[in-house]
Formats: C-alpha cells, sequence, structure tokens
C-alpha cells in the first residue's frame, strides 16, 4: 500500500524541486517524486510511460537517482537511464529516445550540500502548477501501480556529436583559442572532449567532475567565480574563456582582455549572427536585460520581445512565438535554431564561437561594438514570502498614479530619460530583485534615488547600492 508523503515546503520550487540533504530533501523524496511524476507520465501521455533519467556529480546524486528511479519503475515508468553528465544532455535524451518525459537529479549552481529535480513532460517543460500538482499526489499517495524497466545507455558521444555538428569555422584562417570552465560541475567531460575535437589552443579548467566543487562555486553570474578563467585567458592570450554553471545549462564569458560579458552581451552577439540567416526573427530577453540588447535587436532588423524572467517561461513563450532566439542575464540561452529550443549552454558556446568565426572579427571587436552603459549588477535583497509581490504590486500602483511609463510584465521595469530601473518578486527565493542602468552614472545615482524612494515608502531598506 502506497505511503503519503509530505515534502518540506521550502524545496518546492517555481521551476523545480531543490534542497539541502539530510535537511530538507532525502531519498524518501527522491521516491515520492518518482511515484508521484511517473503516475503524471501515465495518465498524461497518452499511453507513453518511457522516461529520461540524468544525474550531477554531487554526492549525493548517486543515491537520489537510485530512490528517484524505484519510485518510477513502481508506478510502471519505463526509465531510460542516461548516467552522469549536464542538465541539457538530459533535455537532449529526451527527444533522441522520444521520450514521454525527463527528470534530472541536480543541485545546480547551488552549494554541494543541495540537490534537487528538474522536469520535462513530453518535449516541454515542467513547472509551476504542475510542480504544487506532484506534491498534492504524494500527499494523497495517489499513484498508478506497475512494473517498470531500467535500461542504461551511454547518450554523451551522440551528444557531443549533436553539439559539434553545428560548429562552423567561418573563413577564418586562424582558429580560436578559448579556456573552457565547467567548475567541476557534471558538463566536464563533455566540455574536455569539445575542446579537444575544435581547432585551436584549448585550455580546460577544472574539468574533472567532483561535487565538492574544490576550485570555486560553480555560478558563473557571480564575478569572482571567473577570476582563474580571466587569469587563464590572459596569461595564455587567448581568445576569450567560457564558464559553465554547475549542471551546465547557464554559459559566461570573459574577453581576451578578461572582461565579463554578461548574459544580455553574450545574447546581443548571438543575435547579430543570426539574423544574418533569419531576418526579421523574433528574439526573446527577460526583463532583466540591457535596454541596450533589445536597441540592438532593432537595429538589426529583428523583433524584440522583453519577457518573465525564468527558463520554464522562457521555453514556453519561445513555442507560443516561434522564436529562434531566447536568453536571460542569468545566462540561460535557448536556440530553437537548428537545435531544440532548451537551455544548453554548451551549445551555446558551439554557437559563439561559430558566431565569432563567420564575423570576421575578434570577440573583443564584437564586444566593443556594443553601446556601453552603467548599470548595477542585479541586487538582491531579503523581504518574506508574504511581502514581496504585495510590495512591488504597491510600487506599481504608485507609478501609475504618478503616469510613470512602466512595464509590468514581470514586477516593475521603469523607463524615463535617465534609463530605466526594475524591482520584481524572486520566483524561487524571498528576496525581491531590483537593477538599474543609465547612460552615464549621475543618471544612474537619479535611477537609484528614485528605486530607494519607492522602497521606502513600502516600508522597506533599501539594497545597498554602494
Amino acid at each position: 500500500m502506497a505511503i503519503p508523503h509530505a515534502f518540506n515546503s521550502t524545496v518546492i520550487r517555481e521551476y523545480d524541486i531543490r534542497g539541502v540533504i539530510g535537511e530538507t530533501l532525502g531519498a524518501q523524496d527522491a521516491h515520492a517524486i518518482g511515484r508521484a511524476f511517473g503516475t503524471i507520465v501515465c495518465r498524461e501521455g497518452g499511453g507513453g510511460k518511457k522516461v529520461c533519467v540524468g544525474r550531477d556529480g554531487r554526492l549525493s546524486s548517486p543515491e537520489m537517482e537510485a530512490a528517484l528511479i524505484d519510485g518510477l519503475t513502481e508506478s510502471g515508468i519505463d526509465v531510460v537511464r542516461v548516467g552522469l553528465g549536464p542538465t541539457p544532455m538530459l533535455y537532449y535524451s529526451v527527444h533522441h529516445y522520444d521520450a514521454d518525459g525527463g527528470i534530472m537529479v541536480t543541485g545546480s549552481h547551488n552549494p554541494s550540500n543541495y540537490n534537487g529535480f528538474k522536469f520535462m513532460i513530453g518535449k516541454k517543460p515542467f513547472f509551476g502548477e504542475q510542480i504544487l500538482n506532484l506534491a498534492k499526489m504524494a500527499a494523497a499517495a495517489d499513484y498508478e501501480d506497475g512494473y517498470g524497466t531500467v535500461e542504461s545507455v551511454s547518450i554523451e558521444p551522440d551528444y557531443v556529436n549533436r553539439l559539434l555538428n553545428d560548429y562552423d569555422a567561418g573563413d577564418r584562417a586562424t582558429p580560436l583559442n578559448v579556456a573552457w570552465d565547467p567548475g567541476n560541475g557534471s558538463s566536464g567531460e563533455v566540455a574536455q572532449k569539445l575542446a579537444a575535437r575544435i581547432p585551436g589552443q584549448h585550455t580546460v579548467l577544472n574539468g574533472e567532475i567532483d561535487g565538492t566543487f574544490p576550485a570555486h562555486h560553480p555560478d558563473p553570474t557571480v564575478e569572482e567565480n571567473l577570476e582563474q578563467l580571466k587569469q587563464a585567458v590572459q596569461e595564455n592570450n587567448l581568445d576569450l574563456g567560457i564558464a559553465f554553471d554547475g549542471d551546465g545549462d547557464r554559459i559566461g564569458v570573459v574577453d581576451g582582455q578578461g572582461r565579463v560579458v554578461w548574459g544580455d552581451q553574450i545574447l546581443a552577439i548571438l543575435a547579430s549572427d543570426l539574423l544574418q540567416e533569419l531576418p526579421g526573427a523574433t528574439i526573446i530577453a527577460d526583463v532583466k536585460a540591457s535596454q541596450v540588447l533589445f536597441d540592438e535587436i532593432s537595429r538589426l532588423g529583428g523583433e524584440p520581445v522583453m519577457w518573465r524572467t525564468g527558463h520554464s517561461l522562457i521555453k514556453n513563450k519561445m513555442q507560443e512565438t516561434g522564436a529562434p532566439l531566447a536568453g536571460e542575464m542569468s545566462g540561460h540561452i535557448f536556440f530553437a535554431h537548428k537545435f531544440y529550443g532548451f537551455d544548453d549552454a554548451l551549445y551555446a558556446a558551439i554557437r559563439l564561437l561559430s558566431a565569432v568565426n563567420r564575423s570576421g572579427h575578434s570577440f573583443d571587436e564584437l564586444f566593443d561594438r556594443l553601446p556601453k552603459v552603467v548599470n548595477t549588477p542585479e541586487l538582491r535583497f531579503p523581504c518574506s514570502e508574504e511581502r514581496k509581490f504585495t510590495v512591488v504590486e504597491e510600487v506599481r500602483e504608485r507609478l501609475a498614479a504618478n503616469g510613470a511609463d512602466v512595464n509590468d510584465i514581470d514586477g516593475v521595469r521603469v523607463s524615463n530619460t535617465d534609463g530605466w530601473w526594475l524591482l520584481r518578486a524572486s520566483n524561487t527565493q524571498d528576496v525581491l530583485v531590483a537593477r538599474c542602468e543609465a547612460p552615464d552614472q549621475a543618471a544612474l545615482d537619479r535611477l537609484m534615488s528614485n528605486l530607494v524612494s519607492e522602497l521606502e515608502a513600502s516600508g522597506i531598506a533599501p539594497p545597498e547600492l554602494g
């Protein structure tokens, strides 16, 4: 008889399930996830019952994977076990094997004591209300029963070949020289194989998969985690450096001078290349992206679309609009052009190198072409789950009453002659997120003052803006 299972409330996120091993998440949770997700696939899959399962390199992942697979098979699911590798390799396997869903055991870029699960249902993301429904099913022990099978496969060679299939050397006389830093995350082996097969001088840092992340935290959106990569690029006189997060679905880049090229700037360079092949194409970016990106897409003849932050939300919007390319400030890059529309940092790296090859310019030159603005980093500061959305709504109402130019697709993004500022509630943490951008420091200071005034009007201490 199935036993009802209640999850710790903190592990149920908007886009995945994630928690601290031994404290808020464990093998029993993994088993219940398998039972509930397997039941959903059996009931919604039109008779299909094949689910791919992968895992990252965290020390807890083998145990979590085993419990998950037990739960899936007990619900009648046939499991295709793709093993150790990056999250996008799991996504790829769902397409490759025409599976009815997929689950990746991963803590993404969180510290080593975390782990979690990312999902696909059919070829689409599984998130939001679907994850909440999974938790309700587990709490009610509302499961199907069955006897599924388990098949272990080696998908990595096919995946590597598929990535390299879209590498273009262009007319470049000398190959690009590149440093790669998987940060001891689960993309390490794939990155090493790519580096070995692409022309040029390639240096791989921290390529060994190690769930303790001994070199640095595997999050390329934090500049201090790119210091080793910057040093390798400059000491070896390389053209650029590419970093990946812990599960390989987010990219970070530095140019030949060691300057960080952020997610929206990467997307601008990729958009310039793609729009030469697909004039007028729709390109999506999240609400945190620079106005420079949206203006650049328009200047190049594309159709920019600003959308809500969140990789699952972006993927759905791509399917809705038919956009061939999308991206987020956080380094999620999505190609539907020649690819499958999911966020794959390794594939984005291949397309970025190809874009540079075709351009006839150095990567530094492509970066320098982008208009320069001044902006704050992403500012995150505590605000309770109960209060965070209310604060944003209070700010929106005050701004509307004052006739401000506000885009409220995701929080409030306020534009004026000084530039823009953003305030939104995080979907995954009890924090508010803010960002400001202007053409010069004086204008940025005025925007930050506007932001602080609005926060204080709602009784919120502002973030440190120094």
